[in-house]
């Protein structure tokens, strides 16, 4: 590989994109994670049990999915620009509608609205990502633009869970709204339209090009590979918060400090990984990530009342591996589809991948009991099993992934 390939020099506008996206995925994401820490609040304030509050988590992730498919046909007849704005543009509205929902009715309706079109987005943006940036590249450019986890939990969760104890659960939600609406402008003023793939698009309607999508078996194994790795990274976090607070004994004041350190932890872990992918075998980063998150998932399950910088310091370990995961094995799945069915292809995943959540939460639901608002949740070590087990079956499926982009790569090189 030349040596320019793996440390490029990005121009002033692929920078911006690069900003954009991050931008676009950090509100997305704040707004999701945002539901994990208000758990505890929501929880005591509308009075839900753990299924309960696993719905309204599942309700995000089930409309998003069913989105993802219904827009997966037409994703590719558009330029992305304009696909981008008019989600993120719907995800904004539905966001607004979370803020000023005082019933848990009318927080499922929002919740599902704000699915419907912020589920699309994260696909809309690797596309974006697949266009503009080749294989040698993305590595780097997933480890910046999914910075936005990491920033959501430096900046986003402290600051929502502030405002949350100060003005309510609703407040946060408010908060996305009006950062989004800023984004949105972003997009509107400054984004060049994304339209090269318009140009070799073949002529099928919009359910013939999702059933060309779904016939290859290459991007079937990406597909499959999504839904594990989907169901093992949602499944601790719609009860994290309160296996914390009843189970570890931290304080609600003492969660902003955890989110805090943790995030900034994947602000330097992810631009690092994003580097050493490009520079080593990204399906070796996923593989020694994944028994490192398993080893430290299997303690973290089992802790009962615990100090609380012990916590922080497992948190950092844990999270070490999570995002060692995330960067190389989003970079992977972009290198399986043609260009002219990116659209499709990323789609279809993020519709996997918000409904396979989606079974992950209510399933989680489902296995955690607790008898009362305060006292611990039971059961939080099976949810570490099953995690394992499904963190394995994705070791086994990346490969298999990792192998169709290689194989693809070579085609190109004779």
């Amino acid at each position: 590989m030349p040596k320019d390939a793996v440390k490029p020099q990005f121009t002033g506008y692929q920078k911006f994109v690069i900003f954009i996206l991050a931008a676009t995925q950090f509100s997305v994401i704040l707004d999701f994670m945002v539901m994990a820490p208000l758990g505890a609040l929501m929880m005591k304030s509308m009075n839900l049990k753990p299924d309960e509050f696993g719905l309204a988590v599942s309700a995000y992730a089930f409309s998003a999915g069913i989105s993802g498919l219904l827009t997966a046909g037409f994703a590719d007849r558009f330029d992305r620009k304009k696909l981008l704005l008019f989600f993120y543009t719907g995800f904004i509205a539905g966001t607004f509608f979370c803020g000023v929902a005082h019933t848990y009715p009318l927080l499922i309706a929002a919740r599902i609205i704000t699915g419907i079109f912020g589920g699309v987005i994260g696909s809309i943006s690797m596309a974006i990502i697949a266009d503009l940036f080749d294989i040698h590249h993305r590595g780097r450019v997933m480890g910046f633009v999914q910075l936005g986890f990491g920033a959501s939990q430096v900046l986003g969760l402290p600051i929502g869970l502030y405002i949350a104890n100060k003005w309510g659960w609703q407040s946060p939600f408010l908060m996305v709204g009006c950062f989004g609406a800023c984004i949105a402008t972003m997009i509107l003023l400054k984004l060049k339209p994304i339209t090269a793939h318009l140009a070799i698009q073949k002529e099928r309607t919009p359910v013939k090009h999702l059933l060309h999508t779904f016939s290859k078996k290459n991007y079937r194994i990406g597909f499959l590979s999504t839904v594990f790795l989907s169901i093992g990274g949602f499944m601790m976090m719609p009860f994290g918060t309160a296996f914390a607070i009843n189970n570890l004994h931290i304080t609600t004041e003492q969660l902003p400090t955890l989110y805090v350190i943790s995030g900034i932890c994947s602000l330097i872990i992810m631009p690092l990984v994003g580097k050493l992918s490009d520079r080593v075998d990204k399906y070796k980063i996923f593989f020694v990530a994944s028994c490192w998150m398993v080893a430290v998932v299997l303690v973290y399950t089992h802790l009962s009342v615990t100090p609380f910088w012990w916590v922080v310091g497992i948190n950092i370990l844990m999270m070490m591996g999570i995002m060692s995961r995330m960067v190389p094995a989003s970079a992977l799945n972009t290198g399986i589809p043609d260009t002219q069915d990116r659209g499709a292809f990323m789609s279809i995943s993020a519709s996997i991948q918000q409904i396979a959540g989606g079974v992950a939460a209510a399933v989680a639901g489902m296995i955690v009991v607790q008898q009362d608002k305060t006292s611990p949740l039971q059961h939080y070590d099976i949810l570490g099993y099953v995690m394992v087990g499904i963190s394995v079956l994705s070791m086994f499926l990346m490969s298999r992934v990792s192998r169709v982009v290689k194989q693809k790569l070579a085609e190109k090189t004779v």
